[in-house]
Parts: structure tokens; C-alpha cells; sequence
């Protein structure tokens, strides 16, 4: 009977440390187009980075409440900074937005559809 918590807790340290990893896509003004990577993990939620080449976008968010919603700063290499909000419509797809703090509002996609942009 002891022997069951230690499996419990090993197999709950194993899923912590899993890194789940979808591509991202992120549609910025005048259709500027950034792609990359979400990495994220069971307890720890996650990060992203993307580019289009001249600029680089990244954020990191705490794993996902139970609406499936996750909020998250944005800084990105060329000084705009602003938070994005993004929901799972699956455990590895979904989307939302980021508004900058310049008032401008880009879209926010992630997982298989991600790769269509």
C-alpha cells in the first residue's frame, strides 16, 4: 500500500516535466506574418517564440485554468510590448489576440492551423 503514493508522485513528476511542443502563428498588422513555437508543460504552462525574419515576438503564461483561457505578456525584439489572451479549443490547438500596447490588435493562432499561415 506504500508503494502507491511513490508511483502517484512519480507519474505526476514524469507528466511536470513532459514538454509538449505546437507551431505558432501570429498575423500582426498590415498581415505581417510571424511564425514558430509554443512549448508547454502540465504544471509550469509555457512560452512561445516566433519571427518573421527581422523581429522576434515571445511570451511565457502559467498553464491554462479550467475555462481553457490563458493571458500572457508579449515583448518583442523591435520594443512593442503588449499581453495576449488565447483559449484551447483543443489540448494542442487554438487561438485568441494580442493587443500592443500601440492599440494594435494581431492574431494569435497555435497547434495544426498555425501551419496554414
Amino acid at each position: 500500500m506504500r508503494l502507491l503514493p511513490v508511483i502517484a508522485a512519480a507519474g505526476l513528476g514524469l507528466l511536470a516535466a513532459c514538454d509538449v511542443s505546437h507551431p505558432v502563428a501570429v498575423v500582426g498588422p498590415g498581415n505581417t506574418v510571424f511564425k514558430g513555437t509554443a512549448n508547454a508543460t502540465f504544471l509550469e504552462g509555457g512560452w512561445f517564440q516566433a519571427t518573421n525574419g527581422k523581429t522576434s515576438c515571445q511570451g511565457r503564461y502559467r498553464p491554462g485554468s479550467q475555462s481553457g483561457t490563458v493571458t500572457f505578456p508579449v515583448t518583442c525584439s523591435n520594443g512593442l510590448t503588449g499581453v495576449g489572451t488565447a483559449t484551447y479549443e483543443t489540448p494542442r490547438a487554438g487561438g485568441g489576440e494580442i493587443v500592443m500596447k500601440d492599440g494594435s490588435r494581431w492574431k494569435f493562432i497555435f497547434g495544426r492551423a498555425a501551419l496554414a499561415v
